[in-house]
């Protein structure tokens, strides 16, 4: 294959497609890749190459998954290729592919070993796509004066993700990420705001991908493990809100904080942690979540609303069509899929 396009994720822990329960146990930024890809699979020679895939291929959603070599030149010749969050191998397939265009696609906040890497980047010619606005503005400064070209392009939700009638428990509140997310600082607060409201429970539904020391789980909270996406958003229209009062992990881009506003289920969030503010749909989700009257005034607001009325609301640049023509645009292909070819990803794709 000669000009098309090929992602590659050197770190994944699994082989992974769009294929039915293929995603279990992995997180957003496996499922995002699929999303995109496939999305753009009617646009192009699309190709995603994984090392942890060992031979056996697939071709699912017009895109062809494949297993990757670091220590050998792609087969392919790309017009464009795309690295899932290493840097090193990003520099590393552009020396080897001098006539393609190559990005990084970063989803983490590198760590301080890291600093050095704009000069690797920019001697390759290597770009940056971040995930949200504030992930690339962080990005730029922490590599400072010599950083290479950043942009962002955030992650998608499904277009058809909106409010419904679904009846909403206000004593039903809703944790849905990898626990090493700041649950054990959860745990503390609902325990000290269910003093106050004692009618409160927790839901913690858990992707599974890592397992995390959390303490002792309080009374009134539930664990779920890991739900299918259609389960997961069942919850979200159920819960009176996302419940993230935590400030020791800061999300790049939050997927679940995006989905979740979009059935119309707010999040309680730490202001000014990582993209928080960005992606929350409206500044009333965000707090000082150290404060726990704080957080017992907001709980008691949105109890106090409208059952019928949703709390937050979709952000319309993370719909799928708008993120996928972003990516069009950068990936220099036609337009964005039609709506059938998305509701035909979403059904398949769950995390």
């Amino acid at each position: 294959m000669s000009g098309g396009i090929t992602f590659v994720d050197p770190l994944a822990p699994r082989a992974y497609s769009g294929a039915p329960g293929q995603m279990n146990g992995l997180g957003g930024t496996e499922a995002t890749l699929v999303r995109i890809c496939e999305a753009l699979g009617d646009q192009g020679n699309i190709v995603v190459r994984q090392s942890a895939r060992a031979g056996r291929q697939e071709h699912i959603g017009g895109v062809a998954y494949e297993g990757f070599d670091i220590k050998r030149p792609l087969p392919e010749d790309p017009a464009t290729i795309v690295v899932v969050n290493s840097w090193k191998v990003a520099t590393k397939l552009a020396r080897q592919h001098p006539d393609a265009r190559v990005h990084v696609w970063l989803h983490v906040f590198p760590g301080r070993h890291n600093r050095a890497l704009a000069t690797d980047l920019v001697a390759a010619g290597v770009e940056v796509v971040c995930v949200s606005a504030t992930h690339a503005q962080w990005l730029g400064r922490f590599l400072g004066a010599d950083a290479p070209v950043i942009r962002h392009i955030h992650n998608p939700i499904d277009d058809h993700l909106t409010p419904d009638n679904t009846p909403r428990d206000p004593n039903f509140l809703f944790f849905a990420s990898s626990p090493h997310k700041g649950l054990a600082q959860v745990f503390e607060r609902f325990e000290t705001l269910r003093q106050r409201l004692p009618g409160l429970k927790l839901a913690v539904a858990d992707p599974g991908y890592l397992v995390w020391p959390t303490g002792r789980v309080p009374k009134g909270v539930f664990l779920l493990g890991h739900l299918e996406h259609a389960r997961l958003i069942q919850c979200m229209r159920r819960a009176l809100c996302l419940f993230y009062p935590q400030d020791q992990f800061a999300e790049t881009f939050g997927l679940v904080i995006a989905e979740a506003n979009a059935v119309g289920c707010p999040a309680l969030l730490e202001r000014g942690l990582g993209a928080n503010d960005e992606i929350a749909s409206d500044p009333d989700q965000c707090i000082d979540t150290s404060d726990p009257d704080a957080i017992a005034a907001r709980i008691l607001k949105w109890q106090a609303a409208d059952p019928a009325e949703p709390l937050a609301r979709a952000r319309a640049e993370f719909r799928l069509s708008s993120v996928v023509n972003r990516w069009a645009s950068l990936l220099e292909l036609s337009s964005a899929p039609t709506s059938k070819s998305q509701t035909k990803i979403s059904e398949r794709i769950a995390i």
